[in-house]
């Protein structure tokens, strides 16, 4: 769970949250479990449902008297264009956008939000919990404010800051959408233990605390994954069995890198239209 607090003097007055959908509202709960006032939020959304209580709530920009010094842009990446005319009055001059959005490059966003300070952001829902990877890329105009950024984004995981704005469509595909990802192979884990002879309920609630176990020991080792996975390894045995189907033809690997180029490509797909 979520163990940072936040310095109330550090965090902003307000944040603006313009589209707050699952990744929004993760961020938004991670936040409010470090110990940040709702007040310290708005949304504008016109179909955000079982938002937090206490967090101020717009159907529309119209709707909305103040303007934010704080943004996170939240709304789908393919509505930027029709959007960005009723949230760029939401916007103090030099105000800062913290965009979630797959594939929107900061050249785009820095032509529909010409004022304003632009970051790229890519969290997963796991910030909810203060467990995400943060991505974030910030161009040198929005350098100035990276040691906040840190800080205030610290309740929500760990900041990993992007040198070349070019990763940041393997960035989505790997800290973005990996998650899913993941499920699936604790979906199939649980799968396969229902076919080697397990009840179905036995065989989940293994998986999920195998896979529970297994993360928190690699986030907390010194060795790589790789050679956790040795030390698991006797000759013979029934991991090296097991290894021995996923290492054939290098099926594994093979798999994980057409998964992360297909989430990949989809992200430079959705930017095609921002990039000269």
């Amino acid at each position: 769970m979520n163990n940072i607090k936040v310095a109330m003097s550090a965090f902003p007055s307000k944040i603006c949250f313009y589209g707050c959908g699952n990744m929004g509202s993760a961020m938004l709960r991670g936040w409010l479990a470090a110990g940040v006032s709702p007040d310290s939020f708005h949304v504008v959304d016109p179909i955000a449902e079982n938002l937090p209580a206490g967090v101020a709530v717009s159907r529309s920009a119209q709707e909305v008297q103040p303007a934010f010094d704080v943004l996170v842009l939240g709304i789908k990446p393919q509505l930027l264009s029709s959007l960005a005319s009723d949230i760029a009055p939401l916007l103090n001059p030099g105000a800062l956008v913290i965009s979630i959005l797959a594939g929107s490059t900061t050249q785009t966003l820095s032509k529909a939000f010409p004022t304003a300070r632009i970051v790229r952001l890519m969290p997963n829902l796991s910030a909810s919990i203060g467990k995400s990877p943060l991505g974030v890329f910030a161009p040198n105009e929005a350098a100035l404010a990276k040691t906040d950024i840190a800080a205030w984004l610290a309740p929500l995981g760990t900041v990993i800051w992007i040198d070349d704005e070019a990763h940041m469509d393997a960035v989505t595909a790997l800290a973005g959408s990996g998650p899913a990802f993941i499920y699936r192979v604790i979906d199939a884990l649980t799968k396969g233990g229902e076919a080697a002879g397990l009840p179905q309920a036995v065989a989940a609630q293994l998986a999920l605390s195998m896979t529970e176990g297994a993360a928190i020991l690699a986030a907390a080792a010194s060795e790589t994954p790789g050679e956790l996975a040795a030390r698991v390894t006797s000759p013979g045995g029934t991991t090296a069995a097991g290894l021995a189907v996923l290492d054939a033809d290098s099926a594994l690997d093979r798999l994980m890198t057409q998964t992360l180029r297909a989430a990949r490509d989809r992200g430079s797909e959705l930017a095609k239209g921002d990039r000269t």
